[in-house]
């Protein structure tokens, strides 16, 4: 059986993405092989999800080393004027953080605010 933790980090500043990866990573290794990990990222904080923002190497490392999902908030990019098309690859999105986060939970996920 699949277990699933899906980490919201909710913040203005992107800053919330360098404590956000480091859970992510450490609960990926930790949690063992049968474990999926989500990154939900909301508000301001998707501007570090962009190519070419600081957190740019720590995203891709992530995402690729550690078999951890990136999704970003699309309500939130609408309101701060992030476009898809720059959110760094492999970075997905959902369409409303709240109701993904909820959808999730009530599907057995665990969850967890950084």
């Amino acid at each position: 059986m699949e277990h699933r933790l899906v980490l919201h980090a909710f913040a203005e500043d992107p800053d919330v993405l360098t404590a956000a990866l480091r859970v992510a990573r450490h609960s990926f290794q930790g949690l063992g092989l049968d474990v999926s990990v989500q990154v939900v990222v909301q508000g301001g904080a998707v501007r570090g999800l962009v190519a070419n923002s600081a957190y740019q190497d720590d995203l891709l490392t992530t995402i690729a080393g550690s078999g951890v999902d990136v999704l970003a908030c699309s309500n939130s990019m609408e309101r701060i004027g992030v476009g898809a098309e720059a959110l760094l690859p492999d970075v997905g999105t959902v369409p409303a953080a709240v109701t993904y986060l909820t959808q999730q939970q009530w599907a057995g996920a665990a969850y967890v605010r950084i």
